[in-house]
């Protein structure tokens, strides 16, 4: 079983021709996804790297047989372009573009809930299984496979404890970058609670930040229902109130999103929280002799 995706799982990329969308088309291709077929209006009857370009998803959808979107359209144009990806019957829209307008933020997460569609983002990485494929920007190199699952808002942050995980031979069941918020489609909770049904996930690391509450609802989760262990780095601690720092749901108000208000409430449901990477790779390792 894998995360979300695996290697039979069927892509469709809109804004193949794109800067973006055919830099990642390429390194998505490269890392084993099946990519059958691309959108950009207008450049329909093209081809970018071997893959048939198409003006509509419909039109693709006629030729090809795909259940997962990849999303690289300009902000304007989003809303259209993920209304005509769910509308062509989708499981999975990975939705890569930031500074899309709130309102159609809300529009598109409540369309893909009505029509059963998982979204991943706005604004995000997506997904990689290490080792199988992915839909989504993670550098394949920094990755392995191994028995750790990841969750986290920022893309950054996600390779950069993917590789100091896999620098110290600490592989990974699956990694989900889900975007910086303030609103998504698929939530750290929604992670959490398939990697506990994974049987490939032995660890789950819950990579979380400042802002918002969704660290404490995925921790309210976890106590009534997440039995494997659960190790959690919460950056952006020393954070000046009122700041956002990078992401929109970066943003501590009071005593809302605190980063001592999520750790207690984490340690409270029983997750391992750790200061730094140093104390994320030693508490994963015991955990993992522990497991094994």
């Amino acid at each position: 079983m894998s995360i979300l995706i695996d290697k039979n799982t069927r892509v469709l990329v809109q804004g193949i021709t794109g800067k973006s969308g055919s830099l990642q088309t390429k390194a998505m291709l490269d890392a084993g996804t099946q990519i059958v077929a691309g959108v950009t209006p207008g450049k329909g009857g093209q081809e970018v790297f071997g893959i048939p370009v198409y003006n509509y998803v419909a039109e693709a959808k006629r030729a090809h047989d795909f259940e997962a979107v990849i999303c690289f359209v300009p902000p304007k144009v989003a809303k259209d372009s993920c209304f005509e990806a769910i509308d062509a019957g989708i499981r999975l829209l990975v939705l890569t573009t930031e500074e899309i307008a709130m309102h159609d933020v809300v529009e598109i997460i409540a369309y893909a809930k009505a029509h059963g569609t998982t979204l991943i983002g706005p604004g995000c990485a997506g997904v990689i299984i290490p080792g199988v494929c992915k839909v989504g920007a993670h550098p394949v190199r920094f990755f392995q496979k191994g028995k750790v699952g990841i969750v986290s808002k920022s893309g950054a942050l996600s390779y950069e404890i993917g590789k100091t995980l896999s620098d110290n031979q600490i592989g990974q069941s699956g990694v989900v970058a889900i975007g910086g918020g303030p609103l998504w489609g698929f939530t750290q909770r929604d992670a959490v609670a398939l990697y506990e049904q994974d049987p490939d996930t032995e660890v789950i690391v819950l990579l979380g930040e400042i802002g918002g509450g969704s660290e404490e609802a995925t921790a309210a989760y976890i106590k009534q229902n997440v039995k494997k262990p659960v190790v959690s780095l919460i950056v952006g601690r020393n954070a000046p109130t009122g700041k956002s720092l990078g992401h929109a749901g970066a943003i501590v108000s009071g005593n809302v999103g605190t980063a001592a208000t999520k750790i207690a409430t984490l340690q409270d449901a029983g997750v391992h929280v750790v200061k730094n990477p140093v104390e994320l790779v030693e508490m994963i390792q015991r955990l993992l002799k522990k497991e094994g």
